[in-house]
């Protein structure tokens, strides 16, 4: 199913007679919660958990935790996740905006190769090594929390 774009839903929005209709239309929740996307990404792309959390190259227990909500995965295991999942540009947006840390932003370099790798369908070795190669921190660094 093709989710609205973001300038659709806005144009939509500011159409309506008042946001509570348009909320309850498109079901918009107060807030998608990490564990409930994590949860949809699996079911359509037909993935594993354990198999996730390996690919991420997380420790096992701190992977079920960000899955089922009793920890908070950063900024950094969450992009993890994402290459893991091979998630795209948008889906990798979504699963930071539920998490509720930045979106990648194409004007940091950092971001910017992040965004190119998301797009040309890299592991998360090739994104690690080619931040690498530019000077920037890999997302899978040791002293990562």
């Amino acid at each position: 199913m093709r989710e609205p774009l973001t300038d659709e839903l806005l144009a939509e929005l500011l159409a309506g007679p008042d946001p509570a209709a348009f909320a309850a239309q498109h079901r918009i929740a107060a807030h998608r919660t990490v564990p409930e996307y994590l949860q949809q990404l699996l079911d359509e792309k037909g993935l594993q958990r354990a198999q996730v959390v390996r690919a991420a190259g997380l420790n096992e227990t701190h992977g079920y935790q960000i899955f089922v909500g009793t920890r908070r995965g950063s900024r950094d295991k969450m992009l993890a996740l994402a290459f893991a999942m091979g998630l795209s540009l948008q889906e990798t947006n979504r699963l930071l905006q539920a998490a509720q840390v930045n979106e990648l932003y194409c004007k940091g370099r950092r971001d910017a190769i992040i965004i190119f790798c998301l797009e040309h369908g890299c592991t998360l070795q090739q994104v690690d090594e080619e931040l690498y190669r530019f000077g920037e921190d890999t997302i899978t660094s040791p002293d990562k929390p």
